[in-house]
């Protein structure tokens, strides 16, 4: 990945926040475009009145088609959100309840029998993930469909990572048994569905369920995703590359992602949320919950969205999605009513930093410096003791590991990441602004760990 040596930190210091804001996100973006660090659209408003909407780069390598801002992006697992309302509607017009057995919509999964609508809604099915199951077991010669997944689950009963409700595990095959009983319960596909209960009732005239290469059609102002080719020296479409042909396999699978849309759509969906156009507030409030454990313990996720509560920010409710050659984003502020709205088409390294820049931005607030951090060397010896599981809460670890004497940690249901020495307990991450500083005993034993990102704290204990 080519990436140029100017940093956003170089034109902090260069903006006054004098300026207009529209100004300084202006630099921002630019700043990441022109390093080659972002190749999408972004729009920012308040109170439904569009403050910013500027597109950067191409939507076409191949033609030099110019994104605009009705170019249309796949969304990844922004798609969560649209499956979960769909799901709702259904349940308020007495067609489902959040408590029903999946099993009673999709009776090949009889073996799951303690799986509900709400435990997938919310993460909390303990399903195993289908892409894995599908890498080992499907004939990739062929497009996976939702019926693929389902005949697979049937046949070779995967093992249940968990008793329903005692855990959270972000779930994609959670997503795609949910679009299938939207279809059993509707009558029609998941795309019909989504298209009939939600997106023409919102004039989202350019927003829809595409499958690309399992159902191929002619699509105006379309932008297709890129990944970068090392050996290339050129973006490429990730159908070309062996590890990334998953694109092309598991293209026929809706649920978990294949909604379609641009950042003008996006923005009509969020001012919906704000009204009763589509359900109640009664529904809404249970969407934007965040799901409590039989433990009695929550975790802040409601029915496609994450949920946060910020001094600063007030209640926020947001999702991002990836896959090859697309970064989506999508950030509410409930209580003060500001949205941003990020789609990428060129998979890059992380723009997490770019989304804490707009938040400080449209609240007047300082941006955040990152700090220069320079690494040490510590020996394998040194490194080792730091090797284990970390328990924040009984459903969320960190794993920290080492391989060829290089650190790495691992939350649950996420990547695991190399972090880098500062100090002998101090240790940071160089794909997003983060650090992980571990806590010794008396005897000198690492007990626990803190992990520390945008201000905020979080630690976990050594499991024995």
């Amino acid at each position: 990945m080519r990436i140029a040596i100017g940093i956003l930190s170089l034109i902090i210091t260069q903006l006054s926040f004098a300026q207009d804001r529209v100004a300084i996100i202006d630099s921002v973006v630019n700043d990441l475009f022109k390093s080659e660090r972002f190749n999408g659209n972004v729009l920012v408003a308040e109170k439904g009145n569009v403050l910013y909407n500027k597109s950067f780069g191409n939507a076409n390598e191949s033609t030099k088609e110019l994104l605009n801002e009705n170019s249309i992006f796949e969304l990844a697992s922004v798609s969560k959100q649209f499956t979960a309302m769909a799901i709702v509607i259904l349940k308020e017009k007495g067609k489902l309840s959040y408590e029903d057995k999946i099993s009673t919509f999709l009776p090949q999964l009889s073996n799951y029998k303690n799986v509900t609508i709400k435990h997938l809604l919310n993460h909390t099915g303990g399903l195993p993930d289908y892409m894995d199951l599908m890498d080992s077991l499907f004939d990739k010669s062929k497009i996976a469909t939702n019926k693929d997944i389902v005949d697979l689950f049937s046949k070779h009963n995967p093992k249940i990572l968990f008793e329903p409700n005692t855990k959270w595990e972000y779930s994609n095959t959670g997503y795609a048994f949910l679009a299938s009983i939207i279809e059993k319960v509707s009558g029609t596909s998941y795309g019909n569905y989504l298209q009939k209960a939600i997106f023409k009732p919102l004039e989202m005239n350019n927003t829809f369920v595409y499958t690309r290469r399992f159902a191929p059609k002619k699509i105006s102002n379309y932008a297709f995703g890129y990944i970068y080719s090392d050996s290339l020296k050129k973006y490429i479409l990730p159908d070309e590359l062996e590890e990334t042909k998953m694109v092309i396999w598991l293209d026929g699978i809706v649920g978990d992602g294949t909604v379609n849309s641009t950042v003008n759509d996006l923005l009509k969906w969020d001012r919906a949320l704000y009204t009763e156009k589509l359900v109640s507030s009664e529904s809404k409030k249970e969407i934007f919950s965040a799901v409590e454990l039989n433990n009695k313990s929550k975790r802040d996720y409601g029915f496609g969205w994450a949920l946060s509560d910020d001094e600063t920010y007030g209640k926020i409710v947001n999702h991002s999605g990836g896959w090859p050659g697309y970064k989506t984003f999508i950030e509410r502020h409930i209580d003060n009513d500001k949205t941003i709205i990020v789609l990428q088409n060129h998979e890059s390294v992380s723009t997490t930093k770019l989304f804490a820049y707009l938040r400080s931005i449209i609240y007047n607030k300082p941006l955040p410096v990152k700090k220069e951090r320079t690494e040490i060397k510590l020996t394998n010896e040194q490194l080792q003791k730091f090797v284990g599981v970390f328990e924040i809460q009984e459903s969320m670890e960190v794993t920290v590991s080492l391989k060829s004497n290089q650190l790495f940690v691992q939350l649950t249901g996420q990547n695991a990441f190399p972090v880098f020495a500062e100090s002998e307990l101090s240790f940071f991450l160089k794909v997003v602004d983060a650090q992980v500083e571990f806590q010794l005993n008396d005897k000198q034993e690492v007990t626990s760990l803190v992990l520390l990102q945008g201000g905020n704290k979080i630690k976990a204990t050594k499991k024995e």
